[in-house]
């Protein structure tokens, strides 16, 4: 709060910010100071989805003025490697990204900015929506390097937020089916909420249970699997159930071990697949917003200003509702 204001460089934008999504990481992060070799060793700022207004531009920015409302792109290449030079800079071993230590998030009333990773909103996107393009950008992302299409059947294993935004990206691209598992009862009508066909609430079954059950509900065994847990369990239900020759995709983060039915996939030509974060979605997830082809909106359940951050902590640490977003500007009262 007591921070002075940033002054942008030659190529940063100075934002005003709006609207911040809490993020599981952000959470794991205020509770543990770590994820895997990412260490909090100085006191960091949280917050990576994010939406804002411009204040001030840097002497070299063109395409962006003072009053412009931005979507901010968290993560931002440092040097032209391999990595950027092939479009897959989010693969870049020295990128910045908000509030991944040693990098200061966005949770905060002002924030500079790269100005080429903060993307004008049009008028008939919110800044709630803004900030939402991050989780967004994930099921981008990982529906493309899964290769939905016209016709597929997809699994979603895991009912959160980007359980969520997997199945509104992958109804999106044309699947024809979409089944998603979860714990939560509240979770998987949510889901339901957003377009998927079929849920199941998993108790006690083994993965081979949860495989068949996928199969019998699709009529098929899926082409795609969508992991967005990190549970062993659920990604060996993940291999099971995805039909031989098809595709499956790890989006959610666990332990760094896990035990899985490897020879199965072998075998069976099933492909694995990891997604990092995302590339070049911020211009494809505004254009389908703006064109009201996808409906993020349900994704929000509550609302903090930023005084109250700390409540909206413990809402998300708590597992409430989906999606928490924190208003950072007083004076601003538009969604």
């Amino acid at each position: 709060e007591n921070r002075p204001i940033p002054e942008p460089g030659p190529s940063e934008v100075l934002l005003r910010m709006h609207s911040v999504g809490i993020c599981g990481s952000d959470v794991h992060y205020w509770q543990h100071g770590r994820i895997g070799d990412f260490v909090v060793k100085d006191p960091m700022v949280l917050g990576h989805e994010a939406s804002g207004t411009v204040i001030k531009v840097g002497s070299e920015v063109t395409h962006l003025k003072p009053g412009d409302r931005v979507a901010i792109e968290p993560g931002v290449p440092r040097e032209m490697d391999e990595f950027c030079k092939t479009g897959r800079y989010n693969l870049s071993p020295t990128i910045f990204f908000c509030a991944t230590p040693p990098d200061d998030g966005n949770l905060c009333r002002y924030y500079k900015h790269s100005a080429s990773y903060c993307y004008k909103l049009p008028d008939n996107v919110t800044f709630e929506e803004g900030a939402l393009i991050e989780p967004l950008s994930v099921g981008i992302h990982a529906c493309k390097r899964a290769g939905v299409t016209l016709g597929s059947k997809v699994f979603v294993s895991g009912s959160g937020p980007i359980g969520l935004v997997n199945v509104l990206v992958a109804k999106m691209m044309g699947a024809a089916a979409v089944v998603i598992t979860d714990l939560s009862a509240s979770r998987l009508q949510k889901a339901k909420e957003v377009g998927a066909d079929f849920t199941i609430q998993v108790k006690n079954e083994t993965p081979q249970e949860v495989a068949s059950k996928v199969e019998s509900l699709l009529g098929c065994m899926p082409e795609i699997t969508v992991e967005c847990t990190g549970v062993q369990a659920c990604i060996q239900a993940g291999i099971y159930a995805t039909h031989s020759g098809g595709t499956l995709v790890l989006v959610g983060l666990g332990p760094e071990m896990v035990t899985v039915p490897i020879v199965n996939a072998a075998v069976r030509e099933v492909d694995i697949r990891g997604i990092f974060r995302y590339c070049n979605t911020w211009p494809v997830a505004i254009a389908l917003l703006a064109s009201k082809r996808i409906n993020v909106k349900p994704l929000v359940t509550h609302r903090f200003p930023l005084e109250k951050a700390l409540e909206a902590f413990e809402t998300t640490k708590r597992g409430e509702g989906v999606k928490v977003m924190l208003k950072c500007d007083p004076t601003d009262h538009s969604p």
